[in-house]
């Protein structure tokens, strides 16, 4: 008896062991391919590191011309490229280095203009991974003119976690999750990091958070088709979507550091666009510098270097 009760305690704590040893291997593996799966790595060039961590934003400013309730509106824009430490977790800035921090360029862009007597202020802000060739890791935009405001936040985790407020009825409160695939707001910061990253063909994609706010349009995924053509030194990236009264069309230097002189906005469809008007932003000025340190009151002639 005592024999077969060593046996049977033997026995069971084999399986236990092997329980356990199976278990780890499996979690390692599955792991793995976790951290291996869908994930591209990027080798960036000493021209990149050279230019973009040097300490220093890019900043443009251009000329608005933006098409509002069937008119135009004149005003200005502003696209500040950066890089900075994100925290992964947080998926905000990080204030220390921690090797834990993943590196992004971000964009912040901004829109202002004039409808009639009240004026509108528009801002996005996209967080793109350097090291690897993932979705952005976090987007916000934000919408504010004297009917109310509205904003819209991306978090890039297992799916795409979105939330967005609005004063406007029906679209209030909103928290949904949707399958991750092309964002129209990272091509932006494509065209900055690698344009032969950016998609050809047909795709389907989200469009921007701006215009899904302001035409009102429901956030998923549409069909899109996207072609890449070069004018001399200049690069042409047009994006259409078959479904939405849409056009994007990208202009920028075909060499490094691929700065964007100008973009058109086309919709087609709309009822109010009879005259065939589109929204057109044109370059104003550049400047690299360190504007975070630019905050006192004799700072601000430097907006005149901007056209401001």
């Amino acid at each position: 008896m005592q024999r077969i009760y060593k046996a049977l305690k033997l026995l069971f704590l084999f399986n236990v062991v092997t329980l356990i040893l199976f278990s780890c291997k499996e979690s390692e593996t599955i792991k793995d391919n976790t951290i291996t799966k869908d994930i591209s790595y990027r080798n960036l060039s000493p021209e990149f590191k050279e230019y973009w961590f040097s300490g220093k934003a890019e900043i443009t400013s251009y000329q608005l011309s933006q098409l509002r309730y069937g008119e135009l509106r004149e005003g200005t824009a502003v696209s500040v490229f950066v890089t900075e430490d994100f925290l992964p977790k947080e998926q905000v800035k990080a204030n220390d280095y921690s090797e834990n921090n993943i590196p992004v360029l971000k964009l912040n862009s901004t829109k202002k203009f004039i409808t009639g007597i009240y004026p509108y202020s528009i801002m996005s802000s996209t967080f793109s991974p350097l090291s690897t060739k993932e979705h952005p890791i976090k987007i916000s935009t934000s919408s504010q003119e004297w009917c109310g405001q509205v904003y819209m936040q991306l978090n890039n985790t297992d799916k795409f976690e979105i939330l967005s407020h609005s004063y406007f009825e029906g679209e209030a409160d909103q928290n949904l999750s949707l399958d991750k695939t092309i964002l129209e707001n990272e091509l932006w910061n494509l065209i900055r990091i690698n344009p032969e990253e950016l998609p050809i063909g047909d795709f389907m994609m989200i469009p921007s958070f701006e215009y899904l706010r302001l035409d009102h349009k429901k956030t998923k995924a549409y069909k899109a088709t996207a072609s890449f053509s070069q004018k001399g030194s200049e690069s042409i990236y047009t994006i259409n979507y078959p479904n939405l009264p849409r056009q994007l069309v990208i202009y920028f230097n075909s060499s490094f550091p691929f700065e964007i002189e100008k973009w058109e906005e086309s919709s087609f469809a709309n009822p109010m666009d009879t005259l065939g008007l589109k929204t057109t932003a044109t370059k104003i000025k550049r400047m690299r510098t360190n504007y975070w340190a630019q905050k006192s009151n004799k700072d601000r002639t430097l907006r005149d270097s901007l056209g401001l």
